[in-house]
């Protein structure tokens, strides 16, 4: 898929928004030097053109005793297509599953795994995980420490 072309200001629209999603049009219009109804005509176009897909809160997952997260590498049996596609429907289900990826290589899904202490994480990986459909092994690696983390992606202005 081709990237869309976009002029400065959708750029700076894009850019402010990633960092504060909660700021008024208003406030957005005059960070990027335009009316109030032009930056919400830009705005609505980027979200309906899908480049905007949704506003949210950035929760923190300690202080709402989420304490450890957990990386897991599965690998799969069978890399069918239709095989690989129940797979991320099934961990489309799990709450605690909080990103899954799709890799080339020796695993198959990279899982990001949040849970409120290892007690809780390992339940989840022996009712949930290691005894999925079509799940050969699974490779788990505890975070010690969050040194970066985030949202979005870099919008070059």
């Amino acid at each position: 898929m081709a990237s869309q072309k976009f002029d400065q200001i959708d750029l700076q629209i894009l850019g402010e928004l990633q960092k504060n999603g909660r700021m008024t049009n208003v406030e957005l219009a005059q960070m990027v030097g335009l009316t109030a109804p032009p930056c919400l005509r830009r705005v609505r176009a980027l979200e309906e053109s899908g480049v905007i897909r949704s506003y949210h809160a950035d929760l923190d997952a300690a202080k709402l005793g989420y304490g450890i997260t957990v990386f897991a590498m599965v690998s799969l049996r069978s890399q069918a297509e239709a095989d690989l596609k129940a797979f991320e429907d099934y961990v489309g289900e799990l709450a605690e599953v909080r990103e899954c990826y799709m890799l080339n290589g020796e695993i198959d899904f990279l899982l990001k795994v949040v849970a409120r202490d290892l007690q809780s994480f390992q339940s989840f990986l022996t009712a949930h995980l290691t005894s999925a459909p079509n799940v050969t092994s699974v490779k788990t690696s505890l975070t010690i420490r969050t040194a970066k983390q985030l949202a979005g992606i870099p919008v070059e202005s």
